[in-house]
């Protein structure tokens, strides 16, 4: 995906999900722990990530999460694995929490955006995408995003 803010692959939430969508209910449970410590299961989720399996990196990224719950990069990648796996409902709360404690993360709002979308929330969508590109307004994939979730919108009404 072009466009993305500062070192963001193209596997981001606006990207095609692929064939994960037959991700487990709870990627919580794990049969083993994945060897290595936080920043290994952080590493190597986004290369999975950018691999296209966002189903496997789901898994590394949730153990990463649990162990350190305030890492703003790790929930952000974990929200984009969730938005892969086809978990709308799961990306949308990762990417909220990012947007309550930080505002003016502009990438967090964007996937909030597009899950919100995904779920048929095309109101809040439209408020999450519109702030996101107020912020960046030179990028390209936010603007697409909100011109969709508003054309959308106005079509329902």
């Amino acid at each position: 995906m072009s466009g993305q803010g500062p070192g963001r692959p193209e596997d981001s939430p606006g990207g095609d999900p692929g064939d994960d969508a037959g991700a487990p209910d709870d990627p919580g449970e794990h049969a083993a722990s994945p060897e290595g410590g936080v920043y290994e299961w952080y590493t190597r989720g986004l290369e999975l990530l950018r691999a296209g399996s966002a189903a496997a990196a789901l898994q590394l990224l949730a153990r990463a999460a649990e162990a350190e719950p305030e890492s703003h990069s790790i929930r952000e990648a974990l929200g984009r694995a969730q938005f892969g796996a086809r978990r709308f409902d799961a990306a949308a709360a990762s990417f909220r929490r990012i947007v309550e404690e930080e505002p003016a993360e502009d990438y967090a709002r964007f996937g909030l955006g597009l899950a919100l979308s995904r779920l048929g929330d095309f109101a809040g969508a439209v408020e999450q995408l519109a702030l996101a590109a107020a912020m960046r307004p030179d990028n390209r994939d936010y603007a697409k995003a909100l011109r969709q979730a508003r054309a959308t919108l106005a079509a329902r009404r």
